[in-house]
């Protein structure tokens, strides 16, 4: 099944491509670390397979922006139960605010999605559950001009990939292989799992 580097070189692109487009992918919402060793699950929004770049949204008052920002040292984990695939993914982040690819991202999302940028900042501090959400907009959709503040805490976090650790797990024998970036060059090699 994956008898070459190729082989399994060609699986991960697709399978980050399928992650970053099907909702029902298992790998559509991997665990992200960043530099202080903090984890959380985020939605891949794109796989950009020309420069081996994940792509994810955030707000930018999220503690983790102070961190990529500090440290741009990144880690994704994807794992596919079904499949019996794991990848493990390090790179370099970048928060970018005002890019081409943030203008983009925020005028294909939808209204609904982007009133989350309305709401206080990821971590504020309440006396009750909330989504932080001003109360006008739970459950609503916000107009364009409502919106107009929200875009100022739209970012996008793009990680340029330097390392890719694919497994599979088999009970006829595991196989793993390491993949490394040395410029616009991908090296791999089979390792032990």
């Amino acid at each position: 099944m994956f008898d070459t580097l190729d082989d399994v070189r060609a699986d991960l692109a697709a399978r980050l491509t399928r992650a970053s487009k099907d909702r029902k992918s298992p790998m559509h919402v991997p665990a992200v670390i960043t530099s202080d060793v903090d984890a959380r699950a985020m939605v891949l929004r794109e796989f950009d397979r020309q420069d081996w770049a994940l792509r994810f949204h955030t707000d930018t008052r999220a503690p983790k922006v102070a961190a990529i920002e500090a440290d741009p040292r990144m880690a994704v984990l994807f794992y596919d139960k079904g499949a019996k695939i794991q990848i493990r993914a390090r790179g370099n982040g970048a928060v970018l605010r005002d890019a081409p690819i943030t203008d983009a991202a925020w005028d294909n999302g939808s209204n609904f999605a982007r009133r989350c940028y309305l709401g206080d900042g990821p971590g504020t501090l309440s006396d009750v559950a909330t989504s932080g959400l001003p109360a006008e907009f739970e459950g609503v959709e916000p107009s364009d001009e409502q919106l107009v503040s929200a875009r100022a805490n739209f970012a996008v976090v793009r990680i340029e990939l330097r390392e890719l650790d694919w497994l599979y797990l088999a009970h006829t024998g595991h196989a793993r292989a390491h993949f490394a970036r040395e410029g616009d060059e991908w090296n791999g090699r089979w390792i032990s799992p």
